[in-house]
């Protein structure tokens, strides 16, 4: 896999995106903190925009945790089309527990410059296993993973793209909203159109015309990567959006 690698600075998020995260399901404390901290012990790999970091067919190994940047598991066909399938944002494994299977059946690719440390098994398992509560989040961060990837398959088999769109924006909202990555109603949206037409089912010329729509109805604002949701009650009502699948109310 090509990229660099660096080792953590002061300056590095670190395990506070995961912590931040965690701390939406379950009550965690300060030992809590410092145990996920032991995970930062390694270097941070760094690869850039449009690049793999892991691909469909390999032995998975090691347990990566995004530290900066946005990433994306994707399946894609023969002739070069592709489907995201899922967004891979600050503070998550880009899959928790692939490391037991032994060949990966989907690709994980960098949308723009990524950071992320690479964990051996062992490590993390040690970590966790000291630590109940960090066990019990993780499951509901797991399960909350299959919510999204629930909620995205309804959006592609019964929404319309307006819907498909608003409903995705709020989601994303809510998950950088839950590491601090969202100030007011406003984040970065670091991602192409092209990404968005991938992970939505629609062409890109269609996924365009839904975004002039939404400016049109005053939905949101769109410009130099940054996102504002201008009405979220209505917005959320277009998307036909119900929280309760990403459990962030649980603490």
């Amino acid at each position: 896999m090509p990229g660099s690698i660096m080792m953590a600075t002061m300056t590095d998020a670190g395990t506070e995106p995961l912590f931040r995260l965690l701390s939406r399901y379950m009550a965690l404390d300060h030992a809590d903190r410092v145990a996920l901290s032991a995970l930062e012990t390694g270097p941070i790999r760094k690869l850039n925009a449009r690049s793999d970091i892991a691909r469909e067919g390999e032995n998975p190994s090691v347990v990566r945790l995004l530290v900066s940047g946005w990433a994306c598991r994707y399946k894609d066909l023969p002739d070069g089309r592709r489907q995201i399938v899922g967004f891979f944002l600050p503070g998550d494994f880009c899959d928790l527990n692939v490391y037991i299977l032994s060949e990966l059946d989907h690709s994980i690719g960098a949308l723009t410059g990524v950071r992320f440390f690479e964990i051996e098994p062992e490590q993390f398992q040690e970590v966790i296993d000291q630590r109940p509560n960090l066990i019990r989040a993780l499951l509901w961060h797991e399960m909350v993973a299959s919510g999204i990837q629930r909620q995205w398959l309804l959006s592609i088999g019964q929404r319309s793209a307006l819907e498909r769109l608003a409903h995705l924006f709020v989601e994303l909202y809510y998950r950088l909203q839950a590491v601090g990555l969202a100030t007011g109603l406003t984040f970065e949206l670091p991602i192409t159109q092209n990404h968005l037409a991938e992970a939505n089912g629609l062409s890109p010329v269609h996924l365009n015309r839904t975004l002039q729509e939404m400016r049109r109805e005053g939905l949101i604002e769109l410009s130099d990567r940054q996102l504002k949701i201008v009405d979220l009650k209505h917005l959320k009502k277009v998307a036909m959006f119900n929280s309760n699948y990403l459990h962030f109310n649980r603490t």
